[in-house]
């Protein structure tokens, strides 16, 4: 596989994650990407990007107060700052033995393991895998924005699943989404309104 190192592990439970990485890596992530956490023996976990946290430090908060901060010292602060750009990663399924799971992994992923950021042909493989049980870890998570983060998602999938020429991927996503959120019409109404902002 030839996916792009995005960061490394700063923490990490059974629903979710921590990357942190440089500036000069954040160019390629974004929210709503389907990134994978490569273990031993073909054990990989899943998971979507849902927030990028910048935090400052002791010389940004000196920077922000100064008057006439030339360029040179704020490209210098923000390629060689200490502090880590982190993206929070919500846990949607693992792989184990060759076979992809839409379940919670048996195990979270260690501390400065590497992240990948999934390319074309990873996003097909495990997006078209069962019936789209991935989603319900997205819309359980009633702390995030669950219909910004669906329509994101959705959006990246579908272009990796065009460039294969299924154009048919799209219709069936939703579609599911309309079942698994049929007896809660807020939620399906977020979903849907955010879809259509991200539709063709």
């Amino acid at each position: 596989m030839t996916s792009l190192e995005i960061g490394r592990l700063l923490r990490a439970g059974t629903t979710g994650f921590v990357i942190g990485c440089r500036v000069s890596q954040l160019t390629a992530p974004s929210f709503g990407a389907l990134v994978r956490v490569p273990l031993e023996n073909d054990y990989q976990i899943y998971g979507l990007i849902h927030d990028m946290h910048i935090d400052d430090d002791g010389l940004v908060r000196q920077l922000v107060t100064a008057d006439g901060v030339a360029e040179n010292i704020i490209n210098d602060n923000r390629l060689n700052r200490n502090v880590p750009v982190e993206m929070s990663v919500l846990v949607v399924g693992y792989r184990q033995g060759g076979r992809i799971q839409h379940l919670l992994p048996p195990r979270p992923p260690l501390s400065l393991d590497v992240i990948y950021l999934c390319d074309y042909a990873e996003i097909r493989q495990f997006t078209a895998t069962g019936r789209f049980g991935y989603f319900r870890h997205v819309l359980r998570a009633s702390d995030l924005p669950v219909g910004e983060l669906l329509a994101a998602h959705i959006q990246q999938a579908q272009q990796a699943h065009d460039a294969a020429g299924d154009r048919k991927w799209l219709e069936r996503a939703t579609q599911e989404l309309i079942t698994l959120l049929r007896d809660d019409y807020q939620t399906l109404m977020n979903v849907l309104g955010a879809l259509t902002d991200v539709a063709p």
